[in-house]
């Protein structure tokens, strides 16, 4: 794909709809120039992953992140815990009682 831009007085383009496109970009995104010998290359930066925008959508109540993950967890464990104790003692198939 070959698209031409002009370059207005204060040095900003405008980038052809087919190349933002074709790079992903929207407005607000920022590109990377970056030249070698044989000319420059334009690519676009990317602060997030392709895939954050889908985080947590599988997981409802869930936050994101190791600290979402432990605090689900806390809250899980302890409402087995709570549960658990509920129940009292558990017991063998000999009829004792078992340690916890």
């Amino acid at each position: 794909m070959q698209k031409q831009a002009r370059i207005t007085s204060k040095g900003q383009i405008t980038v052809p709809r087919e190349v933002r496109r074709a790079l992903g970009v929207r407005e607000g995104d920022r590109l990377l120039f970056e030249g070698d010998g044989k000319g420059m290359r334009v690519s676009p930066v990317r602060t997030r992953t392709a895939f954050s925008k889908y985080r947590g959508i599988g997981n409802p109540g869930i936050g994101a992140g190791r600290e979402g993950i432990a605090r689900w967890l806390r809250e899980l464990r302890g409402d087995e815990l709570r549960d658990l104790r509920e129940a009292g003692p558990r017991r063998s198939l000999s009829g004792k009682a078992r340690r916890k």
